[in-house]
């Protein structure tokens, strides 16, 4: 489902990727980990088409998305990417449903019954007229989950999904993250800098001076 060749990242004269090979299989769960500013964050921006590689190949599914323009990399996230946000990146002005809803609307879609049976899945139905300043951290959370899986798309790209919740709330998400993606079939990719976050994933790989260490097989 992905594939990076040789790709590198450089910001001014900070080499952070230094290239890059990488392959996540259709329906697998990848941890990406690595210390602070090993350049986790930058590998997902370039999977998930938010910013553009120096050097190398991306290639989704078949496609080479390193080679896009700017209008089919904007399809390219809207249709086909889900983002979990640490910071889980809601608007504060409209309601749980209209955020869950809002990748449909930008899809050019309308489908009320399919962000109700999304916020279900979550377990929010009753908060879908809050808004996120009146609900919790792992609630929101929640409906950043259910944002990314409205649509459908083919890959879920979560940057420390856990990182703004405390610790019990943290495995209820991540148990809620893979109960979902599993049942969906979702290939998902996830950077984390905590091991017992990055275990939930089939396999573990790690970042280390901008390039891909030996991955591990999760236990968990």
């Amino acid at each position: 489902m992905i594939r990076l060749e040789g790709v590198e990242k450089s910001y001014g004269q900070t080499r952070v990727l230094k290239g890059i090979d990488l392959e996540v299989g259709e329906g697998e769960f990848l941890s990406v980990t690595g210390s602070s500013g090993s350049g986790k964050s930058t590998l997902l921006n370039l999977i998930g088409a938010m910013d553009n590689a120096d050097r190398g190949r991306i290639i989704i599914d078949g496609e080479e998305i390193s080679s896009y323009s700017e209008e089919q990399l904007t399809l390219h996230r809207r249709k086909r990417i889900g983002f979990i946000f640490q910071s889980f990146n809601l608007l504060p002005n409209i309601t749980v449903f209209e955020n869950v809803e809002l990748p449909l609307l930008l899809n050019g879609m309308r489908d009320e019954g399919r962000v109700i049976e999304m916020i279900r899945r979550v377990g929010l139905e009753e908060k879908q007229a809050s808004y996120p300043y009146h609900i919790s951290g792992g609630e929101q959370q929640r409906v950043a989950i259910a944002r990314a899986l409205v649509h459908d798309p083919d890959i879920i790209l979560a940057d420390e999904p856990t990182g703004s919740l405390d610790s019990h709330t943290g495995v209820m998400i991540m148990d809620l993250i893979k109960k979902l993606m599993e049942a969906a079939g979702k290939t998902i990719v996830m950077v984390t800098h905590e091991h017992h976050v990055a275990r939930y994933a089939d396999r573990i790989v790690t970042i280390r001076d901008g390039v891909i260490g030996t991955g591990e097989r999760s236990r968990s």
